[in-house]
Parts: structure tokens; sequence; C-alpha cells
């Protein structure tokens, strides 16, 4: 399983916690420092050998401590039988690969890429180990940093995926699947006149297999050529039908007003005047003023509130 590959393991082994209402596991996170401490624990079926009382610590800068208070029985003679006996720290990645029995087929295959081990014959009363992190290609952001920095050793540059690394940690997956491996020079030359051939992120960690980004994938092309006679045709028809209805409307207006006695326009006249819309008188009373609706017979009439004012 991959999770026994992935520790961080001041003592690893079969403790039974709830033997003794002593026997604690409690943390400590303030944002600088993540703190684990175990209190008093005793192994399962050899409890009278003893408890163990030890802490880690991890630190912001990735500092991280083991510290032994209590240690009643040297590590080396820890039985395994029952749990594996481990000390030290872990990482591992999981990567998908072809299966050369199924062609097509993927195999999920497991990199313990790092492992720290720790001679437990040191592990005993008022003890410490500290582990200092040391730089690595990850942390170069450009191509003359990776291949020149005399921190690291190691490194290559893939373009693709704009990354330093050995090609052996969490994204190795990614490495592969570009063929970073391949890439990777020991001079930055070949790349200094083109950009990069992907717009895939740095880093992702939300998958472990990346998509390539569209850009590296063919697409049907299209000029400009071929756009530019509809797009002048749709702009064209718009402006000609302005132009159209402008010309009608100012034709219309100037033909009403020539000509006013036209029986058309007169009749829309009188008909808006007379008889469709109604008709309001306005009666100063002094103090209150007031206004009526005029009734008008044969049309639905509107009610009017009648307001007054003082």
């Amino acid at each position: 399983m991959l999770t026994a590959t992935q520790y961080i393991a001041p003592l690893m082994a079969n403790f039974d916690p709830s033997f003794s209402k002593n026997s604690t596991v409690r943390y400590l996170d303030n944002g600088d420092i993540f703190v684990v401490q175990w209190d008093n624990v005793r192994l399962k079926d050899r409890e009278t050998e003893g408890a163990f009382t030890f802490q880690t610590v991890l630190c912001h800068n990735g500092t991280i401590v083991f510290s032994y208070k209590d240690v009643p029985l040297p590590v080396e003679k820890i039985n395994s039988t029952e749990h594996p006996v481990k000390v030290g720290l872990s990482d591992a990645f999981m990567a998908l690969l072809s299966s050369p029995q199924s062609p097509g087929a993927k195999r999920q295959t497991i990199y313990e890429y790092h492992r720290v081990e720790i001679d437990t014959t040191k592990i005993v009363n008022i003890s410490a180990f500290e582990f200092t992190p040391l730089p690595t290609c990850l942390q170069h952001n450009s191509c003359e940093q990776c291949i020149q920095s005399n921190l690291t050793s190691g490194c290559g540059w893939c373009n693709t995926l704009q990354r330093c690394s050995t090609g052996i940690d969490r994204y190795r997956q990614e490495w592969l699947d570009y063929s970073c491996s391949e890439e990777a020079k020991d001079t930055c030359d070949d790349y200094a006149h083109r950009g990069p051939e992907s717009s895939v992120s740095p880093f992702n960690s939300s998958s472990s297999v990346m998509t390539p980004s569209p850009a590296a994938r063919p697409a049907n092309p299209v000029t400009e050529g071929e756009e530019a006679p509809e797009h002048t045709a749709i702009i064209a028809g718009v402006v000609a039908a302005l132009v159209l209805l402008v010309f009608l409307t100012l034709l219309a207006v100037y033909y009403i007003n020539t000509h006013p006695t036209v029986a058309p326009p007169f009749y829309l006249m009188q008909r808006r005047t007379n008889n469709y819309w109604p008709s309001v008188k306005f009666r100063n009373q002094g103090c209150h003023s007031s206004y009526a609706e005029v009734d008008l017979g044969g049309y639905e009439k509107e009610g009017f509130i009648e307001a007054e004012q003082c």
C-alpha cells in the first residue's frame, strides 16, 4: 500500500493506547509548529515492558525533530511480527505505467523515492534527532537556476512543464507523460529562441495524470480570409437596414408636415383628440383643487383619483 511507504515515524510499532487511561496521544498546532506527543503508550501484549513517551515536531521551515523521553525497551528488541517497526522518514508516489502483459492497459506502480532512517541503537531516554531539509531541484524556477545552481545536483529542466527536477519526486508521472527525461539538457541554449511548448501549470497536485493543454492538440485551422466575407456581409446588411429606416422616418415626417389635411393623418389626429383619450377638466376651487374625468360614451373610462391640496 502507498501508506506503508509514506510516513513520519518517531517510533512506529504495535502500540496499544487503550491499555491504560494514562496512555494518550496529543497534538498542538500554532501555525509555526505542529507537535504530536505519545504519552505512556505500551506495546500490545508486552505491557509489562514499560511505557514509552516520545514526540515529533514539524516546523514551518521544514525542520523535523524526534524527541524521546522514556524508552524502556531497546527499539531493536521490539517484535515486528504483528506490526512493522519503523523509525525515520519516507515518501513515495504512485504512477500509472503501461503494462507489458496487456498493451493499452495501465498498472499502478509505487515508487519510494526517498527514505531517511535512524540508527535505532541511539534511541535512548532523553535523546533527540533533528532533520534539516536540503535544497531541492523543484525550488528553481528558471532553466539557468536549474542547470547552474551549486546548491543542487542532478537537476534537469523540462521546458514543456517549466519545471526543474531530477525526475524522482511526487510529479514523476507528469515528467514521464511529457517525455521530460528526453527533453532535459545540460544547457539552456536550446530554449533561448522558443518559449514553453505547453501551457501546463508547473504544479498540479489535484491529479497525478495531467491532460495536455489545448495548445498541444491539433485543431481545424480557420483563416481570416474565410471569416472576412461573412462578417462583411452581416455588417453591410445592418447598415443598409438602418439607413433605410431613417430615410422612411424622415420621409413620413416631411409628408405629414407638408400635407396637414390629408385624410389618413388628419383622421388619426381627430380620433386621438376627440374619441380615444379621456378628456380632463381642471377646476380651481380656491384652496381645493381637483380634477374629474369627462364621460365619453362608448369607450372604456379610466379611473382618476380626486386630489385635493391646500
